[in-house]
Formats: structure tokens, C-alpha cells, sequence
């Protein structure tokens, strides 16, 4: 199936005849394809005691049709819009009812169209309001020193609307200036450029600085940041630092010290296309992110369950390193294709794994990976929409169909090409795809034609291109072909399983667990040995979970991604020793990755504990993550 032209549509203008493309993002209410963003300035206060950004931005707009439309529409969501300008002067402006989940359009009349190429400067004064989507504020309380507020922004995927007006469309790239004002440390997704006192006597901003950054490679507005709290600094490469919270500083700087380089070394000799985002520095945020990682540029976010004392769960850093060529410098054009930026991400993560560790080592990650693809498509149902390649989002929230599947299933696809392919002329394509569309956002039919038109010349490969089900690859729901995994380092973790299971299953006493069963472990390969477990998880007493964890010291681990497995394994046999630490690790945790499966599990087996769990710690959680458990919970009831 060859790329389908692009849909045309006609719009009111002078020539009613002219036609132009349909935008291909349908969760976005903007009118992008009349008008494009080539700049944005954010300048906004901090403000923690209102909880709110108070500001403005000033977009920069180029006309892309001849057509002279005379609207601009932007997407805004529960933002307090006060004035709007056009190239300095008053303009008519009106903010329109709200869309579901989409927000509220902000329309600006222009006077006269603007011809094709032309800039125009729009200016909003506007701020956030409480029911900001995007945006988590902490009280002193909440944060592990207990002295200051803390707040930091998470945009993915249409939080950025929440924030300021824009094309919140991950179709759309512009550069950024920040200028942020604050009494407390500022980062944001930029270099930094200065920060300027404001002096007592002078003005009524005296106590806080303000802070610069710039932003010249052009970014989609889910990658728009910001963060401010109680935030220091140390190095961990030529060209990276650490940033975290005071007390956690040195400890982190141990975990991630000379991590950076031999990534950036590893995806280097992969994709070829040079850095291009000159640091590449990590924020470990308090624990109530609701992600592994956010790809920020310059200053990637992450959850402090990474840090585990072991460097055993730094891949996370791999992964969102990994991001600043796939979703950063190459992005996918709607959610809808959210694959090209996870499928890719992942997909290079492990070749990272496999250039620093062997490629056991990447084939042991893809196993973990499977696990996590059957979770989540046992958690929608093989049929459903959610669980094919390429979805269909329209009307629909994209953090609905947030899941492993587009990491997943986007990894398998262009494993599929590996195999194809062979690696070796699959290796030439990688450099020319992050080449030809750096700095670009695309979809997979664009990826396709690239894919063919690459291998056009080679009879062999072409030919297996053109035989290859795209329809198959793109739409089919539920599982891609299984590959055969190199299984050298998870053999030991199923047969301690099948011991296990002869144990539990089978109630054969003649196996005795020892602490030496699992000597000379990886972290992940328990996370595996525990995942083996969970299948027949029904069959253990209370007694059985005890030993389980009191002999492998799983009770008492420090690392998130193996409590997290036993404690489901203790939750699925209904082990109630284990209910109340489940409770606890949520008090302590926000990351969705953790928080949904637990929270879904407790509620089976203890509701009355899962929702005064949730309840005791609703202001902890992200809003998106908030958002996301009281549908969990409450299904459509309570949102």
C-alpha cells in the first residue's frame, strides 16, 4: 500500500477554490495547517502560593496558504485568558466553550489575511489556573527536605494547552525563549542563558530571579518544561549534570557518574547524526512524577525509582537519551502514531544494551519487554483499538491509550525490518531515516515510503518490502509474530521458577529456596523470575509469598522494579501480609508504571485500603496520574 494523498479541504477565503492540506493531528483544535508557530516566549512568574503561572507568551506565526485566512486558533485549557495583541495592537479575540478532553479554542479575528510566508506576532497575557493539567505543585511538606515548595510541568501529551495557548500538536515545532521568574532554582527545556536579581527597594519582585533560556533546535509544545524547588547541581560527565533535591544530590551523582558518555558513545555509533542539543543534563524529580522519564531537552526529568543504589534501572536514562534523536529530533506528526517515537526509542535503548553489554543483554530486555506487551494488551483485550500499531484518536484523550503497547509493539515492528532486512543493510537505512527527517515531524506512511524509496535499488530488499502486509503491520490489534529471543540470561530465571511452581503447584516439598539461588543475579533478571511467578501466583499461601520474599530479601529491596513484582505476586495469591506495604510503596510512589497495576490489584482484593490509599495520597499523585487511577477505580463515575 503506497502513502495516501493528503486529504484536501476548502476553507473560507478570497478564492474559495483554493485547497489545502487537512492537518493530520485530530487532537488538537488549532487551525495549524493556516498558520504555523516558528517561535514561542514563555515569560511567566512562579507563583507557590497561588499555585499558578502568571504571565504570558508571544508566538510567532507564518502563513502557509495563500487562502488569507483571517482566524487563528489556538488550544487552551482551563487558562485564564486575559489580553490578546496582534503585532502590538488590539485585536478581537474570543475563547470558546470547551471541547471535551480537547480544551477551549482561543480565536483571534484578524483584520486582513496574511499572505503566504508572511509572520504575524500574537501576544497573550494569561495564567494558569487550579485546574491546570499540567503542572503539580508540592508544599513543603511534600518534598524530602520538608523546607520549600516545589513545582514542575509534565506537557506530554496535550497538557501544554493547560499552560499557555499554542498549537498544542506534536505536528508543529518551534524554537522557545524562557524567561521565568522565581524565589527558588529554575530549569527549563533550554540552555541556560543568565539569571538576573531582582534587588529589595526596587521593584515588588525583590526575593526572586529571573531566569533565561533558549531553545534553537524547534520543539513540539509537549516538550515545553519548566521545574523549580529547593534544586542542586553536580556533575556526572563532560557535558552533563545531575539536578535533584539537596539531600539526594551525592547519591544520585554516584548512580548516574560516567553513565552519560558510553550511552552517547553507543547510540552514536547507531544513528551517526550528531548531537544536537549541546547538554545533555537529568532532573531526578520527587517521587510523585508520574513517568520513568520525560525526554525534556537539555534537562531529561526523571523518577527518583531509578535510583536504586545498584545501577541496576539507568536504562531509564538510556531510553529518554535515546529520545533526542527519536520524538525530540525526529517526531511522530499526531499521538495517533506515537509508536515512531516509543517503537524507536526502545528499539535504540537496546541497542545501546547490546553495544555496551552484548547482545544477550538486548535480547534479555526485548523478554521484559514482551511481559510488559501481554500486560497491556490482557488489560485492553486482544480486539481493542488501543492495542494495534497505528490508532485511531479522534475525539478521543490520548493519555487514555498511554500504555507499553506503542513501545512494545513499535519495537517489535522495526525488530520485524531487522530480521527482514538483515541488520547489516537495516544499519544503513538508521542513519538516513534520523538524517532525512531531523528536525521534522512525520507518520508512519511517511516512514514507509522513506523505508521503500531507501531500498529502492536493491532487488532483493525491495522486493521483500513490496511482499511486506504494511496493513498487517500497521492495523491489526493484538499481538505482532513472536521472534525467537536469545534466552541466555533468563534460562536460569525460569528454572528456579520451575521449581517454584513444582513447590506451589505441584506441592513437591523436595525443593528448598536458598538466598545462593539467585547469586550472581541482575536486579532485572528477579524482575523476570518474579513476572514467571505471577502466571501461577494463585497457587501460593501467605506462607509461600513469606518465604519468597524473606529469602531472596525482596521485602526489604530498595529496587521499585522487583518490590513492585513481588508485591503483585503477594496481592494475586491475596497474601495480606502483603497489602499494607502495597499501601506504603503508594504512598511513596507516583510513577503510572507502578501506581495503576498495584492500585488495580489492591482494589480486588481490598477495596476499602485501595481507596483510602488513593484518597490519603490524591494531592501526592500527578494530576495525570490522579486522573488516570480514578478511572481505574471509579471507571467514567468520577473523573
Amino acid at each position: 500500500m503506497h502513502k495516501a494523498p493528503a486529504a484536501k479541504i476548502t476553507v473560507p477565503m478570497t478564492d474559495p477554490n483554493v485547497t489545502i492540506r487537512t492537518p493530520r493531528d485530530p487532537n488538537t483544535l488549532s487551525n495549524y495547517h493556516n498558520f504555523l508557530t516558528t517561535h514561542t516566549v514563555a515569560e511567566f512568574e512562579i507563583d507557590f502560593e497561588k499555585k499558578v503561572l502568571n504571565g504570558g507568551v508571544e508566538l510567532t506565526f507564518e502563513s502557509l496558504t495563500d487562502a488569507e485566512a483571517k482566524e487563528l486558533v489556538l488550544d487552551t485549557s482551563f487558562l485564564d485568558v486575559k489580553d490578546v495583541k496582534l503585532d502590538g495592537k488590539d485585536v478581537e479575540w474570543n475563547l470558546g466553550e470547551r471541547i471535551e478532553p480537547y480544551g477551549a479554542p482561543l480565536t483571534v479575528t484578524l483584520d486582513k489575511g496574511v499572505p503566504k510566508g508572511e509572520s504575524i506576532k500574537i501576544a497573550v497575557k494569561v495564567s494558569t489556573t487550579d485546574k491546570c493539567t499540567a503542572l503539580q505543585w508540592m508544599t513543603p511538606a511534600q518534598t524530602s527536605n520538608k523546607k520549600h515548595p516545589y513545582m514542575f510541568s509534565q506537557c506530554q501529551a496535550i497538557h501544554a494547552r493547560s499552560v499557555f495557548p499554542c498549537q498544542d500538536t506534536p505536528d508543529v515545532k518551534s524554537t522557545f525563549e524562557f524567561k521565568l521568574r522565581s524565589p527558588l532554582p529554575v530549569l527549563a527545556s533550554g540552555l541556560p542563558t543568565g539569571s538576573h536579581q531582582y534587588e529589595a527597594g526596587k521593584d515588588d519582585k525583590a526575593g526572586t530571579l529571573l531566569y533565561t533560556f533558549e531553545q534553537r533546535v524547534p520543539i513540539p509544545s509537549y516538550l515545553f518544561a519548566v521545574a523549580s524547588g529547593d534544586i542542586a547541581a553536580a556533575s556526572i560527565g563532560p557535558r552533563s549534570l545531575i539536578n535533584t533535591g539537596p539531600e539526594e544530590l551525592l547519591e544520585c551523582q554516584r548512580e548516574l557518574e560516567g553513565e552519560m558518555e558510553p550511552f552517547m558513545k553507543a547510540i552514536h555509533s547507531i544513528v551517526k547524526v550528531p548531537y544536537q542539543w549541546t547538554q545533555y543534563n537529568c532532573l531526578i524529580l520527587p517521587p510523585s512524577f508520574p513517568y520513568g522519564g520525560m525526554e525534556n531537552p537539555v534537562w531529561t526529568y526523571a523518577t527518583p525509582s531509578i535510583i536504586s543504589g545498584d545501577k541496576q534501572n539507568i536504562d531509564v536514562i538510556a531510553h529518554e537519551l535515546s529520545h533526542s534523536w527519536s520524538g525530540n529530533l525526529v517526531s511522530a506528526g499526531s499521538w495517533e502514531h506515537f509508536w515512531l517515537n516509543e517503537g524507536w526509542t526502545t528499539y535504540l535503548e537496546r541497542r545501546i544494551a547490546g553495544y555496551l553489554h552484548g547482545e544477550e543483554h538486548r535480547h534479555f530486555s526485548a523478554i521484559i519487554g514482551w511481559k510488559a506487551l501481554e500486560d497491556s494488551i490482557k488489560n485492553y483485550g486482544e480486539d481493542h483499538e488501543y492495542t494495534k500499531l497505528v490508532i485511531d484518536l479522534k475525539g478521543k484523550d490520548p493519555d487514555d491509550a498511554f500504555s507499553s503497547i506503542p513501545y512494545e509493539k513499535g519495537f517489535h515492528a522495526l525488530y520485524a525490518f531487522e530480521l527482514l532486512l538483515g541488520k547489516d543493510k537495516w544499519d544503513t537505512f538508521i542513519p538516513h531515516y534520523f538524517d532525512t527527517f531531523k528536525f521534522k515531524s512525520l507518520d508512519s506512511y511517511d516512514f514507509k515510503a522513506c523505508l521503500i524509496d531507501f531500498f529502492a535499488k536493491d532487488a532483493e530488499a525491495a522486493k521483500k518490502l513490496d511482499e511486506f502486509d504494511w496493513d498487517k503491520l500497521f492495523y491489526t490489534p493484538g499481538f505482532p509474530k513472536k521472534p525467537e529471543f536469545d534466552d541466555t540470561m533468563v534460562k536460569t530465571c525460569y528454572e528456579l521458577a520451575s521449581k517454584w511452581e513444582a513447590r506451589v503447584s505441584k506441592k513437591e516439598a523436595s525443593f528448598a529456596p536458598k538466598a545462593s539461588d539467585i547469586n550472581g543475579w541482575v536486579a532485572n533478571q528477579s524482575v523476570v523470575f518474579l513476572e514467571r511467578l505471577q502466571a501461577i501466583s494463585e497457587s501460593f499461601t501467605p506462607k509461600d509469598v513469606q518465604l519468597l520474599g524473606e529469602t531472596y530479601g525482596y521485602t526489604t529491596t530498595k529496587n521499585i522494579e522487583v518490590l513492585s513484582r513481588f508485591l503483585t505476586v503477594g496481592l494475586r495469591a491475596k497474601a495480606e501480609e502483603t497489602y499494607q506495604p502495597t499501601a506504603e510503596l503508594l504512598g511513596r510512589i507516583g510513577r503510572m508504571k507502578f501506581v495503576r497495576p498495584l492500585f488495580r490489584l489492591l482494589e480486588k482484593v481490598d477495596r476499602d485500603l485501595a481507596l483510602k490509599t488513593f484518597e490519603k495520597n490524591r494531592d501526592f499523585y500527578h494530576p495525570i496520574c490522579r486522573q488516570m487511577v480514578e478511572k481505574d477505580l471509579f471507571g467514567e463515575e468520577k473523573k
